[in-house]
């Protein structure tokens, strides 16, 4: 009975089915993300050799969240998820300001790639919660954001491990990709948030 309810639901509500990678230097926290927004729990990880891959339902959007590894080693691999994206996850380490001019140079090299052009990009601007880490604007400012043209992009605050801010960012992709498919338009055009 709940499967033909859900099927109505579908029809008449239009579930829509997006695929998301979710890529970011090693150690931040896309693991976590994941397994927060699939399951609701926090999991004890280790560094992802390869990839997660997990179907997260979030309001009428079934999300295909691929969490690949963000060793260096891993990261020439990347480039084969990019097909047939309808979205980035970004995911910083805030407190990781050592790091932040490698993060943003891979960040810039995924964006500029011809095959994820027309994917919209969620920054998650991890551990907020960490003394010390970087506000989100200053996470923006790092990687360039403002400067992408005719790309919707979205940043947010989030601490991955309290849940914080990861809904609000699931939020504004459900919200933007319905809109997009909706106006029938392709997922490039100009946005920009801060929250």
């Amino acid at each position: 009975m709940g499967q033909i309810f859900r099927k109505l639901f579908d029809s008449f509500f239009g579930s829509r089915e997006m695929k998301v990678v979710m890529l970011g230097l090693d150690a931040a926290g896309k693991t976590t993300i994941l397994y927060k927004l699939h399951i609701g729990e926090v999991l004890s990880t280790v560094p992802t050799i390869g990839f997660n891959v997990e179907k997260v339902q979030y309001k009428n959007v079934q999300f295909t969240v691929w969490d690949v590894g963000g060793q260096e080693k891993l990261r020439p691999l990347w480039k084969h998820y990019f097909s047939t994206t309808d979205g980035l996850i970004y995911v910083v380490d805030s407190l990781d300001r050592e790091r932040i001019r490698k993060a943003t140079a891979e960040f810039q090299a995924i964006v500029n790639d011809p095959l994820m052009r027309n994917s919209i990009i969620l920054v998650f601007a991890n551990k907020q919660d960490m003394k010390g880490a970087m506000t989100p604007a200053e996470v923006c400012e790092a990687l360039g954001l403002f400067s992408l043209r005719n790309r919707r992009w979205h940043i947010q605050g989030t601490c991955a491990t309290k849940g914080e801010g990861l809904y609000e960012g699931l939020d504004w992709l459900a919200s933007t990709l319905k809109e997009l498919q909706a106006a029938g338009t392709p997922t490039s055009v100009g946005h920009s948030a801060i929250q």
